[in-house]
């Protein structure tokens, strides 16, 4: 979570407080880091290349899939019997 912080040497500069709902503790992670990564090319615009560079400013857009229709689950069909 502290990465961006460290990559850009701003480590003792910020205090940072973060409230996270949701997800699995890897998942909250990258949030975390993604957040801190933003507010820092926000705070100063010239940390950006380095961040960039990094890859903390690409958000992971992996979801949860949505139940369709006819199926138990996303995916996940009912039992088939053939008589």
């Amino acid at each position: 979570m502290r990465q961006p912080l460290v990559l850009t040497e701003t480590l003792g500069k910020w205090d940072v407080v973060v409230n996270c709902k949701g997800g699995g503790f890897t998942g909250q992670a990258g949030a975390i880091r993604h957040g801190i990564a933003r507010a820092l090319v926000k705070a100063d615009e010239d940390l950006k290349p380095a961040i960039k560079k990094a890859g903390y400013l690409t958000r992971d857009p992996r979801m949860k899939e949505r139940k369709k229709y006819g199926l138990k689950a996303a995916r996940r069909a009912p039992q088939f019997s053939k008589r």
